[in-house]
């Protein structure tokens, strides 16, 4: 069990801000984070960590995680550590963990328990999904805009994903004979398959791609950035993976979700069951373009983005 200490995050803080934050006094007592791999995978483990740093930070409670948290015996283990020290609000940081914490929960009553994209139902349970259909969308559009090849390429963790159908779907809006390659690893980690798959979408004269996974995707750019293609950024900003090769990245804002979701529950607010975020609640959002995409199809990006806002509708072909 790892424990991020206030005492020397309030250090770092007043030496930024010159002023203590006031702690809050509801029902939010500390906060556990499960991440399923690492918090230094500069993607989703990442945005996790982060999430929870920031909740400290603005909440002024104590913090605790733990990394490589996969079956259901490791679960249990480290939500009773959590359980000791105090622990109320429980993140499970992704998928895997909804249908765990619907087995557990009843094992503890005094916690509530969030986890991301999964199903969940009763009380003291919240899944947080993220609508990330349009996240892959607008991925095409830029792909399709800027391949010279005609060629694009996602290489995608699981069919399952939204993005893979977005991506596909926006790939044509500007650019209607643009072909669309899509294969899965299977995998969240599994760099070496994903560098196959590279390889062989390379082959195939693909000279944009997204690589829409977690622990493959930071390797998978810096191999497409060797090769002087295109890449989109997944999940984070990864512009500084090489400007001249991240043309944007589709973000989850889920350091600034993580406090959004321990307020509500601190003024007793937070729902119960799957709450859904998109564009429109500022939690996905592209991240600035490279100065590889023409200043014209920024402004027409940007602009659709806005409309999509606004509207909720897309941008067809």
């Amino acid at each position: 069990m790892a424990k991020i200490i206030p005492f020397l995050i309030a250090i770092s803080l007043l030496s930024l801000s010159g002023c203590q934050q006031a702690l809050n006094t509801g029902e939010l007592e500390s906060v556990g984070l499960l991440i399923e791999d690492t918090i230094t995978d500069k993607g989703w483990g990442t945005k996790g960590y982060k999430g929870l740093l920031q909740i400290q930070e603005k909440l002024g409670k104590e913090v605790y995680y733990r990394e490589e948290v996969k079956s259901k015996a490791q679960v249990l283990s480290a939500v009773r550590e959590f359980q000791k020290n105090d622990v109320n609000l429980v993140f499970g940081h992704g998928k895997l963990y909804a249908p765990l914490f619907m087995e557990l929960k009843s094992e503890f009553p005094d916690m509530h328990f969030v986890s991301f994209n999964g199903k969940v139902s009763g009380e003291r349970i919240t899944s947080i999904h993220f609508d990330s259909y349009a996240m892959g969308y607008f991925a095409g559009v830029i792909s399709g805009a800027m391949t010279e090849s005609g060629q694009i390429g996602m290489i995608a963790a699981f069919p399952w994903q939204p993005e893979v159908t977005g991506f596909h779907e926006g790939a044509s809006v500007y650019n209607e004979n643009v072909e669309t390659h899509i294969e899965f690893v299977e995998d969240w980690e599994d760099t070496n398959r994903a560098f196959n798959i590279l390889r062989n979408m390379t082959g195939q004269g693909v000279d944009v791609f997204y690589p829409a996974g977690d622990g493959y995707t930071v390797p998978v750019i810096e191999r497409i950035k060797e090769q002087g293609n295109y890449a989109i950024g997944f999940v984070s900003d990864m512009a500084d993976l090489g400007e001249q090769t991240v043309l944007t990245s589709t973000v989850q804002h889920v350091d600034r979700l993580y406090v959004r979701i321990a307020k509500k529950y601190d003024e007793g607010e937070l729902r119960n069951g799957n709450i859904h975020y998109d564009f429109q609640e500022d939690v996905i959002s592209l991240a600035p373009f490279s100065d590889e995409v023409p200043n014209g199809l920024q402004d027409k990006i940007k602009s659709l983005v806005e409309e999509y806002k606004e509207t909720g509708k897309l941008p067809q072909p």
